[in-house]
């Protein structure tokens, strides 16, 4: 049966649709003839007991520069005319993100909400990781310029990042000189109010940082991402590169014990990644991304796994 889909994502001018994995969902949804629309997040209104947004109808074409067309906008009623609300901004994980999670929430027994918006909310990546700290590697959460250098004293290399960072964004690896770790420090305290978190340095990062999507807790598949030349970061926002990748055994012993609490928090689209086939580093719920890459090259259909768990949501929850 034919779903209405709101997809609440940035404006579609700036993507990049070689590598976008929500217009990727877009195309795959259009295919089975649901029907799209596509809105901001700070088009979303709340009156009445109502949540609404100002959204257009829109269709997709996997032409880049001519990749949408809108329709009127209309004040389209998530709780009521919608059965899909694809929540896929990009953070930061700000206030704004956090509010948006907040309206959704007030019509997600009536809507399938992907992912669910309280568990995004309650599930920040680098925060909710600390739940299976056991596959993780050594890890400080601090503001403290002082326990930064023990830690680096103990560990002989770390990473600082922003707690709440995304994409790669300022990821500094510090030395066992500690040059510049007071001066980071400071900058990052005066730039975020929170913690920050630092990281023992994994060399295996020379090798790949993978990104494996799961799928209603279940693997759908896995790329390789490798930093460029002179960088640790792997991210392919920032220049990184992917290529074709199998798990470990250490790897499906992570996903086997994150799939239970995936399905029960209704984290249906999640990319987790691993460095060194072993090391668990973060947990994306709030907009994954990696798909493209992954069916480019596995050959598999993972836009058409996330619809087929979608619509399967949407089904239990009619009867």
């Amino acid at each position: 049966m034919p779903l209405t889909v709101a997809v609440q994502m940035d404006p579609l001018e700036g993507i990049n649709i070689a590598g976008d994995s929500t217009f990727a969902l877009m195309v795959s949804a259009q295919a089975r003839g649901h029907r799209l629309f596509h809105y901001t997040a700070d088009r979303l209104n709340y009156s009445a007991g109502r949540v609404w947004a100002r959204a257009n109808p829109v269709t997709v074409e996997p032409v880049q520069g001519a990749h949408f067309r809108f329709g009127k906008a209309v004040g389209l009623d998530l709780g009521e005319d919608a059965d899909v609300v694809l929540m896929r901004q990009d953070p930061p994980f700000d206030l704004g993100y956090i509010t948006a999670t907040h309206l959704l929430e007030r019509i997600a027994d009536r809507t399938l909400v992907v992912n669910d918006p309280a568990s995004v909310r309650n599930a920040p990546e680098k925060l909710w990781v600390l739940d299976y700290a056991r596959f993780m590697p050594p890890t400080l959460i601090t503001r403290e310029l002082d326990e930064a250098r023990a830690f680096l004293r103990e560990h002989g290399e770390i990473v600082v990042k922003p707690l709440h960072g995304n994409g790669g964004k300022a990821i500094f690896h510090v030395r066992a000189d500690g040059e510049n770790l007071s001066a980071l420090m400071e900058v990052f305290n005066v730039q975020y109010r929170e913690p920050h978190m630092v990281q023992a340095f994994l060399p295996a990062v020379a090798k790949g940082d993978k990104r494996i999507v799961l799928v209603d807790g279940e693997v759908a598949g896995a790329i390789n991402r490798m930093p460029g030349a002179g960088e640790i970061r792997s991210n392919l926002a920032v220049g990184g590169s992917a290529e074709k990748t199998e798990l470990t055994a250490r790897e499906r012993e992570i996903c086997d014990a994150l799939a239970p609490e995936l399905k029960r928090r209704g984290l249906l689209f999640v990319g987790i990644d691993v460095i060194g086939g072993e090391w668990l580093t973060e947990i994306n719920v709030t907009s994954p991304t990696g798909i493209v890459a992954i069916e480019r090259f596995d050959g598999t259909d993972v836009a058409g796994m996330i619809w087929d768990a979608i619509e399967r949501g949407v089904a239990e929850r009619r009867g």
